[in-house]
């Protein structure tokens, strides 16, 4: 595949497009790293025909990606001042179109919980692996969970008449290029990807049995950072970037934010405070970050991304805010914080441990850790507390969730991580880098730019137009840190006891009642 490179520097701005779960960004960094333009539409509307549904217009995405590089051009950037576009977009969001690649039904999003009940049959082979591994009910979770068999058992119309079966960055990529292409680096949800060799798995692989599509339904891959495509003449009238311009392949956003924060050494480890919060490290080798659990394509070409989640992470900083802290939202609508801004001032008087109240950040279960059965926890109140001992354990329990994230990786990987970057939306907070320098006892680096997601889309383009010869020596030079926060020796150690002594300890206590909840209250 062709990588399309050039080797004069001009022009040299980089746009980078980035499609998340809250909004569209259109950003445009210098070959420094810098931003110099910045435009956002917010995307709303999420909904929901039956409970744990979450579905969204796939032309809703592609319109909003529109408006929202038709804004960048109000700022005075120049479309000939681009040297390519390249996109990263949320995880996991499917959408099946036809042949016009117009979508044939809403998209399936990552927040979506619906599940297959009729799910397909394996061979007895596999079957009798899978159980002599221990894994057939982490199997019959993935197939539960796969789009595609939920469509085949409820919307059959839908799957005959499918031309293309593509995640969000398929669909907008093919918007943008008129081809059916995707990124390798984008390839994370329900499908048959081999996530050890990057390509679509070998015909004999199980995954084509538990994930019955056909090969010619799914995209043409493309190597990280190798060109996908040019903009057609129908994206340029509706983007107005211009006609011919690069589409370099990208990754995910967590891949991209990784690389976008520069940690991409096996001793540096990533944190991404987001909707979902993650621990992440590269890795040139496979390894399985918990067991039977495939590392994800790194924007890094040739690498993997070992990553922890913590599925509901800062999402439980919005849930907080909605159920708890209408006090703090009124006070936001009349004064110059955000109501975030006013739960961390809060949160910041409350000594480290929150006196002795502990949460266990599992509000929306894993499938393989900690275990479908898994609910949320907090434990430790007394009379004493208030709704800021809440909020400050809710942001430990988090930090306590993605050190057990680190201590696991490290053991499966033999590498020790001695570097730490911090970013997405719950960087801003202050108190949150402080509890997390404490309770991974490493100093917290905070890159130069909280956009590290549409960086790292960048530092892809930056490589593939020739203006650095590879991702390291493009990291070296776009990659800044703005702050760095120490640890606190004091704090260190209360959080080492807390998370030996009672943290570790907890799910272990916890799980057979979580069990015996779950049969009384069904989450279907």
């Amino acid at each position: 595949m062709s990588s399309d490179r050039t080797t004069h520097h001009s022009p040299e701005l980089l746009l980078a497009i980035d499609c998340g779960t809250q909004s569209v960004r259109a950003l445009v960094f210098d070959r420094q790293g810098q931003l110099k333009a910045r435009s956002q539409v917010s995307l709303e509307g999420y909904f929901s025909d039956q409970s744990g549904w979450v579905e969204q217009h796939g032309r809703y995405f592609w319109d909003s990606l529109c408006r929202a590089c038709q804004k960048l051009w109000q700022q005075g950037i120049q479309p000939e001042q681009l040297a390519g576009v390249a996109l990263t977009t949320q995880r996991a969001t499917v959408i099946p179109v036809d042949q016009q690649g117009e979508p044939i039904r809403p998209a399936i999003t990552w927040m979506d919980k619906r599940e297959a009940t009729d799910t397909p049959r394996l061979s007895f082979w596999w079957r009798a692996a899978f159980k002599f591994a221990g894994v057939s009910g982490t199997v019959k979770q993935f197939m539960r969970d796969a789009e595609i068999n939920w469509l085949n058992q409820h919307q059959p119309d839908v799957m005959a008449k499918t031309h293309k079966f593509l995640l969000l960055s398929g669909y907008l990529n093919y918007q943008l290029s008129g081809e059916f292409k995707d990124s390798v680096g984008a390839q994370v949800g329900y499908l048959p990807f081999d996530y050890k060799t990057h390509h679509w798995a070998k015909p004999s692989s199980w995954k084509w049995q538990a994930c019955p599509v056909k090969p010619e339904h799914l995209p043409e891959l493309v190597a990280v950072s190798e060109t996908l495509g040019h903009i057609t003449e129908a994206a340029h009238q509706q983007t107005g970037l211009p006609k011919g311009l690069t589409i370099v392949a990208a990754a995910a956003d967590k891949a991209c934010e990784t690389l976008g924060c520069g940690a991409i050494k096996s001793h540096q480890g990533q944190i991404s405070y987001g909707t979902t919060a993650t621990f992440n490290t590269l890795s040139k080798h496979y390894i399985e970050p918990l067991r039977y659990l495939p590392p994800y394509p790194a924007a890094l070409p040739g690498h993997y991304t070992c990553e922890y989640q913590i599925y509901r992470g800062y999402w439980m900083v919005s849930w907080f805010k909605q159920q708890f802290a209408h006090k703090e939202v009124q006070q936001a609508e009349s004064s110059e914080y955000s109501t975030e801004q006013l739960l961390d001032q809060q949160a910041a008087k409350i000594k480290p441990g929150a006196d002795g109240l502990m949460l266990q950040p599992y509000w929306s279960p894993g499938v393989r850790y900690p275990g479908p059965e898994a609910r949320g926890a907090i434990i430790g109140f007394n009379d004493s507390h208030t709704r800021a001992h809440i909020y400050r354990a809710l942001l430990e329990g988090i930090s306590f969730g993605l050190y057990q994230g680190k201590l696991k990786m490290q053991k499966r990987s033999g590498q020790t991580i001695r570097e730490l970057f911090v970013s997405g939306g719950g960087a801003q907070s202050q108190t949150a880098l402080q509890i997390t320098a404490d309770v991974f006892n490493l100093p917290v680096k905070l890159p130069h730019t909280f956009e590290t997601s549409g960086l790292g889309a960048a530092i892809n383009l930056a490589v593939n137009r020739g203006i650095y010869p590879d991702h390291p020596s493009a990291v070296n030079v776009m990659c800044h840190v703005k702050q760095e926060i120490l640890p606190i020796a004091e704090n260190v150690a209360l959080y080492k006891k807390m998370h030996r002594n009672v943290y570790q300890k907890l799910y272990r206590r916890l799980s057979p009642l979580y069990r015996q909840l779950s049969e009384l209250f069904s989450r279907q």
